[in-house]
């Protein structure tokens, strides 16, 4: 799997946010993606050094609408700890909207 597939997109939450304070960013990515896969994909992509990366699956949650009824998507998630003092540029825009 080529690096530009493994990472698809950053999770953007009031949860990811915080985390990110601490040197926590949080992305959407590919469901046969493992933590090297992961881990190498974040260096190369935003030239950061990763401490630790954290991988969770998603389940997928009912919904209705009207009578129909599905299912949203199931996805994986992963969670990278950086080196102390290094950061993503992905959170900076939000920082002038807070309170």
């Amino acid at each position: 799997m080529d690096l530009s597939q493994v990472i698809i997109r950053p999770v953007v939450s009031e949860k990811s946010y915080v985390l990110s304070a601490a040197g926590k960013y949080t992305f959407r990515v590919h469901p046969d993606a493992h933590r090297t896969q992961i881990r190498q994909a974040v260096e190369a992509l935003f030239e950061v050094n990763v401490v630790e990366v954290r991988t969770l699956s998603v389940k997928s949650k009912p919904k209705r609408r009207g009578i129909g009824r599905g299912r949203t998507r199931a996805w994986k998630k992963a969670i990278v700890q950086l080196r102390e003092g290094q950061s993503i540029p992905i959170f900076q825009g939000l920082e002038g909207l807070e309170g």
